[in-house]
């Protein structure tokens, strides 16, 4: 029997391998590939091309609403299977309208993770019943467009969006020169008209918004360790 292939995004170590354990327990599923940041993702789902990616919300350099819009732009028929420490019925309808095949709360036991991914194999999607409620509840009427425009993706470029979360991590024009292959002034640039659209004038107020808009998650300071080290 064909062993269902997953791609696990999480940026806790020990999280991450809990939840592989968890995963291969039965024997029909195989994590192929561990993503510590949404870029590596994006980056490592048109490598393995996964049958499913598990994916993190509050990933680093790249979060995982965003690393799970630009997966699904380039292959539309990878199944994306969303963990999130939040039942916030917003990030459920962003899941849902992005095209993510299900949403779990963290809470959710071991049987549940399984569970969810066999479903998603079968082309099914799965919500735990908390998060479907919230879905459900969106049912039957669309949304309102000035609803739509206050989040980020509707007023926000993809490159806007990754500007904003790295500068609200804490990273240096120069490191995100470096992340985003760009030149330092193009940086600068980006930083000048993400600033003046959202009409926030300090990076404290970048902060904030992006915290406020699950781009990254309060309390969470994310290290990332250089492969290689200067002379």
């Amino acid at each position: 029997m064909k062993r269902i292939t997953i791609l696990l995004a999480e940026d806790h170590t020990i999280v991450r391998q809990g939840l592989k354990l968890l995963i291969e327990e039965d024997g029909d599923i195989k994590v192929v590939g561990e993503a510590q940041t949404g870029r590596e993702a994006v980056q490592m789902t048109h490598d393995l091309r996964p049958d499913i990616v598990v994916m993190d919300i509050g990933m680093p350099m790249l979060n995982g609403l965003e690393a799970t819009r630009q997966i699904l732009k380039s292959i539309p028929e990878i199944k994306v299977l969303i963990l999130s420490a939040h039942n916030d019925a917003e990030y459920v309808e962003q899941v849902a309208e992005m095209g993510a095949r299900g949403y779990i709360v963290k809470q959710a036991s071991g049987d549940v993770l399984a569970r969810a991914i066999r479903e998603l194999q079968k082309g099914k999607t799965f919500f735990t019943s908390s998060t479907s409620n919230r879905l459900n509840s969106q049912c039957g009427r669309s949304l309102d467009r000035d609803d739509v425009e206050k989040r980020p993706q509707g007023r926000l470029t993809p490159r806007e969006m990754e500007l904003l979360q790295l500068i609200s991590e804490g990273r240096t024009n120069k490191a995100i020169s470096f992340e985003l292959q760009i030149s330092v002034k193009t940086v600068e640039k980006h930083r000048q008209h993400l600033m003046q659209k959202l009409d926030l004038h300090d990076i404290a107020s970048l902060t904030r918004f992006a915290i406020a808009h699950g781009i990254i998650e309060c309390g969470i300071q994310t290290t990332i360790v250089p492969t290689t080290s200067s002379s």
